[in-house]
């Protein structure tokens, strides 16, 4: 098998993994409206955990603290820059059915699938087994995430199935990540190294400006213990990812 093919299935695989919120469908309606909060929470410390023990970390070995730090403030900024011209393109009459933090969440994952696949193609150009360890640790370190993701969406005014849809569209730039790792692999590494911090700041923002301020406004001391909870366990599943791969 050709390492092209490799490559494509391998990305399409772990494309797939965005539809695993696909379990909520036989959720009653009220019961999932109370675990949409859960998501967040979890997403949250995820996107938190992702930026700050994965992609800062592994750019880190491309670049010095300067450029690191350089880019990863250029990701939020330019993010908050997106979302202030999103809200006032949709959300300057009142009138706003899905909130910007949604669409910025899927930009943002956009941007990670793509790195994820160019990854994953230069390691299957280096060799196959180790990209089809490369692979599985993507797999793995995707799962959480991808749960987190589908809340964030159904949280920011998405339908369910529109929900997973989106998920899976952007879930499927890996696969061009990984197409164009493949025909500009001299060129792979520089772009990572760029584009890992940059999406680091974008985390960043979403999770500070937008997701941790919902989940602020829960009042209930129990509960609002329970999200932060929920938030540290985000994180730590990030940690223990990076720590088994």
């Amino acid at each position: 098998m050709s390492i092209l093919l490799w490559i494509f299935l391998s990305t399409f695989f772990v494309s797939l993994i965005a539809f695993i919120g696909i379990f909520t469908l036989i959720i009653e309606e009220k019961l999932f409206k109370k675990i949409v909060l859960v998501l967040v929470s979890l997403s949250a410390g995820a996107l938190m955990g992702g930026a700050f023990l994965h992609l800062i970390p592994e750019s880190s070995e491309k670049f010095g603290i300067q450029t690191i730090c350089f880019l990863v403030l250029l990701g939020f900024i330019l993010f908050f820059f997106i979302e202030k011209v999103l809200q006032w393109r949709h959300c300057h009459k009142g009138k706003c059915p899905i909130h910007t933090f949604a669409y910025m969440n899927l930009f943002g994952d956009a941007v990670h699938n793509f790195v994820d696949g160019l990854i994953m193609a230069a390691s299957f150009v280096t060799n196959i087994p180790l990209g089809i360890a490369t692979t599985l640790a993507i797999a793995l370190h995707e799962i959480p995430q991808e749960i987190g993701d589908f809340g964030v969406l159904i949280y920011g005014g998405f339908k369910k199935i529109s929900a997973l849809l989106w998920n899976f569209i952007c879930a499927l730039t890996a696969i061009l990540g990984g197409i164009f790792g493949y025909f500009l692999f001299n060129y792979v590494k520089v772009t990572i190294g760029f584009l890992l911090p940059f999406a680091a700041g974008g985390f960043i923002y979403i999770s500070a400006s937008d997701l941790i301020p919902e989940i602020r406004k829960e009042t209930n001391l129990k509960k609002s213990l329970v999200t932060f909870g929920i938030f540290l366990i985000g994180i730590f599943v990030m940690l223990i990812v990076k720590l088994i791969l």
